[in-house]
């Protein structure tokens, strides 16, 4: 039936006047975009686990949305997906395809695949030989086999089946390598190259198969016969005319268009008009390819080509169109492929026997053919397969073969269900068989105890300090010049800035360019983040690097760098971030704390490093007045308040004291609890704490479950004191105070404002003046009883920035979260599962 389109109203009156805005393009638009985008959305979630790419989760959707599954009932589809709506839906969704190309053109960087050698060269070239000459051997067997495989011309199937059989998706295979901290292995930067080289020669092969499919996407058989065979010609060499202009005559107006839109940044109206400029460059260049005969997205993949990736332009350019295009445009084309493949037509076991073989054929030639060539370039076995695995990945580049196969004709419907299918295996395999195959790299085991001032490297004091963003660095600088002798001892500082690695084309982008992928790397020219001249010429080292990874494995890098650079200390920043502004309604240039929370998923990685770091670790939670004390070379004095109770995680703040009183400018000042009836506190009342089985809880804190000789750390605590008081002087002060409320005189010193900065310990041993705090209900669980009353939000009016320190101490790193039990007999009951042991903080006994 011929529908007439001028019938087909955009938006509805409403179902007041008696209009279903289900029969209407726009509102039925909508929902078909709430549905997308919502399954793909929870099918990506419940793969997380799995570390699989979201684009799996968005076929997958596609897949269940159409005749496969969902679309077996008829009247969901005619009513959410009716014929008449296609059209609509393809439309909005090409023009996301359209910039997504654009974006994997922006990706793909010219100048590095050129650099990258004979060697991936030639692994790319035999590794998508294979698979195409594969591919025809396949392709033959559907044409005999299948019925209707015949239909379309032999050249074109021919091409189409070896160009679906041999691609590789660079972008897929991008983050699966940055997933897996593979990127900076020779695994990693081989299968990159030879990704980049085999997606040009992807594009290349898919024009030449639209160039043969010339005008035949309206039928097949005789109507393509009456085609003059010059078509083809004509359509290949307009598009080799093409890519020659965009490269010659397009690529240089990109360099002047990028640099005068960096050199007049400052006037956002002029940089939005060049940013415009650009993203209908896009759109000519498609209609352009498309008024050609090749498909639009050839254009627009070639014109990203042409972008300058030296610069802010194509960070720029990235940031406007990657979150609408990737999240809400780019599903749709899943959702339109999804509901043209129709598991369903794959009749018989003749036809299952034949999709058995296209993925075995197209594992087989890819995996052989790149692990055949990688030997030879005498790359290890190991090595050489799980380069073979991952040139195997499929996924959305394949995709859009398979959709333009069937658009110009050239596959059936029991076809490309049989490839799409195939493409979902072999990049869910992706990841599983090279974690099984070569494991990624991980942290390094501890080998070594290192705290501060057991473990510097001569002279050498080396930190490895962590932020989220440019907002941290005031508090750094104005931590680390406060440790900064004047001796000839020496600071190496490495700076990780830490980045999340998402689905977003800007991180992968981020990767490509800092060439510091996977696990970070330092280089001595790196400038990105220089704060050298931040510091005494030749008194502090600084090194720099961008950590680009998933939250959930950050912490991996964090502690692989400690490990790597024997560094005494980790910094981290807080999730919570305070920052003063000028509050307008105050008079006399009066300043307000803004918080600013980058996320609970930051907490949790600092919670790991927190577990698994093999060096000393200190949580620095900034209230905003360091940085009015940072500057070039920290000129103005800062007041450092050391609270001690006792214990390991106490005295490596003593430690950490004492270092800071070899600066000229800090004055410290040591506050000791004590408890009423001295410091022994034998006639103190019994605490018996119970450790609970809920490992992971966030509303009570931990302590260390290792037995301790309660007299031996007593003696620890007295010659540490002793230590500090043997260097008292005008800058350095101590004084003890009586243990009553303990949270009261804490926030006290917090809000007393005399303060930069409070130094406490993470407390994981406890004492009897702290023990009492273990039955309140914690809000930051992992700075301990001390450090989560100072940062409470009970407490805002704790003006002083606070640094809590964790002592590492390979004797004392498995710990619990603990409930307080009232009384003696308490502390055994067999009757309560939760409780797995107890501890008698005054007699010192486990039971």
């Amino acid at each position: 039936m011929v529908l007439n389109i001028t019938s087909i109203k955009t938006s509805s009156n409403g179902v007041w006047e008696g209009d279903n805005p289900l029969d209407y393009a726009f509102p039925l638009l909508t929902v078909q975009i709430i549905l997308v985008v919502a399954l793909s959305r929870s099918l990506a979630f419940l793969l997380k686990p799995l570390r699989q790419p979201k684009v799996i989760a968005e076929i997958l959707g596609g897949v269940l949305l159409g005749p496969s599954a969902l679309g077996r009932n008829k009247k969901y589809l005619h009513r959410i997906f009716p014929s008449w709506s296609t059209p609509t839906l393809e439309s909005v969704a090409t023009i996301g395809l359209l910039f997504f190309l654009f974006l994997v053109g922006l990706e793909l960087d010219l100048r590095a695949i050129r650099r990258s050698g004979s060697r991936a060269f030639t692994i790319a070239a035999v590794g998508i030989s294979l698979p195409f000459v594969c591919g025809i051997g396949v392709a033959l067997l559907l044409r005999k086999t299948l019925p209707g495989a015949d239909q379309a011309a032999f050249a074109q199937f021919l091409v189409f089946m070896g160009v679906a059989l041999s691609i590789t998706a660079f972008p897929v295979l991008a983050r699966i390598l940055a997933e897996l901290k593979l990127l900076t292995t020779r695994v990693g930067e081989t299968a990159m190259a030879a990704a980049a080289f085999n997606d040009v020669a992807a594009w290349i092969l898919l024009a030449l198969a639209v160039a043969l499919a010339g005008g035949s996407g309206s039928g097949s058989g005789s109507n393509s016969s009456s085609k003059s065979p010059l078509v083809s010609l004509w359509v290949l060499l307009s598009g080799v005319g093409f890519v020659v202009f965009m490269m010659v005559v397009v690529r240089p107006l990109m360099k002047v268009v990028a640099r005068r839109g960096e050199n007049e940044n400052e006037n956002e109206a002029v940089g939005e008009v060049y940013v415009c400029l650009t993203l209908a460059g896009v759109l000519v260049s498609g209609f352009v390819t498309d008024f050609i005969g090749i498909h639009a997205i050839f254009g627009a993949f070639v014109f990203g080509l042409t972008v300058p990736k030296e610069g802010n332009m194509a960070k720029r350019l990235v940031e406007r169109i990657e979150d609408f295009v990737l999240g809400l445009l780019l599903p749709l084309y899943f959702a339109s492929s999804g509901l043209k493949t129709d598991v369903t037509s794959i009749r018989g076991a003749s036809a299952w026997g034949l999709l058995v073989v296209v993925i075995f054929t197209a594992c087989a030639g890819k995996i052989l053919g790149t692990f055949v060539v990688a030997m030879f370039c005498m790359i290890p076995v190991r090595e050489s397969l799980t380069l073979g695995v991952l040139m195997n990945t499929k996924g959305l580049v394949e995709l859009i073969v398979l959709n333009i196969g069937k658009e110009k004709k050239v596959l059936n419907d029991e076809i490309f269900a049989i490839l799409v299918l195939m493409a979902l295996f072999t990049t869910f395999m992706t990841t599983p068989i090279v974690m099984a195959v070569y494991k990624p790299a991980g942290g390094t085991p501890v080998k070594s105890q290192r705290k501060l001032g057991a473990n510097k490297m001569g002279n050498e004091f080396r930190v490895l300090a962590c932020i989220h963003g440019p907002n941290n660095i005031p508090s750094i600088i104005s931590l680390i010049e406060s440790t900064r002798g004047t001796s000839k001892s020496l600071i190496k500082l490495f700076l990780m800035h830490l980045v999340e690695l998402s689905e977003r084309s800007s991180s992968i982008m981020m990767v490509q360019r800092a060439r510091k992928n996977g696990f970070p790397f330092f280089n001595r020219r790196n400038r990105h983040l220089d704060l050298a001249g931040a510091f005494p010429k030749g008194q502090v080292k600084v090194r720099s690097t961008t950590a680009i990874s998933s939250l959930s494995t950050m912490h991996e890098d964090i502690c692989h760098v400690a490990e790597e650079k024997r560094v005494t200390i980790i910094i981290l920043p807080f999730h919570k971030h305070w920052r003063l502004e000028a509050d307008e309604d105050c008079e006399n240039d009066n300043r307000r704390r803004v918080l600013e929370n980058v996320g609970h998923e930051w907490r949790v990685v600092n919670q790991k490093v927190l577990k698994k770091a093999p060096c000393s670790v200190a949580v620095l939670v900034d209230r905003g007045n360091l940085t009015q004390t940072a500057s070039p070379i920290a000129a103005l004095a800062q007041r450092v308040c050391i609270i001690f109770f006792g214990g390991p995680d106490d005295r490596e703040a003593l430690e950490l004291g004492e270092m800071m009183l070899q600066h000229p400018t800090v004055e410290v000042r040591v506050v000791r609890f004590v408890q009423k009836d001295g410091l022994n506190g034998n006639e103190s009342n019994d605490i018996v704490l119970s450790f609970s089985n809920d490992n992971n809880s966030d509303k009570s804190y931990s302590f260390s479950t290792a037995n301790m000789n309660r007299q031996t750390e007593q003696e620890l605590d007295e010659a540490a004191i002793a230590k500090f008081r043997s260097k008292l002087n005008e800058k350095v002060e101590y004084i003890e105070k009586v243990s009553e409320n303990i949270v009261e005189q804490v926030v006290a010193i917090g809000k007393s404002g005399d303060y930069d900065v409070i130094v406490v310990g993470k407390g994981r041993f406890l004492s009897n003046m702290v023990a009492g705090l273990a039955k309140r209900q914690a809000e930051h669980a992992e700075l301990g009883p001390i450090g989560d009353v100072l940062t409470s939000s009970e407490h805002d009016e704790v003006t002083s920035s606070i640094l809590i320190i964790q002592q590492h101490d390979v004797t004392i790193v498995d710990d619990a979260p603990i409930h307080e039990v009232h009384n003696e007999d308490d502390k055994v009951n067999d009757n309560d599962s939760s409780h797995r042991v107890a501890i008698s903080i005054t007699n010192n006994k486990i039971v």
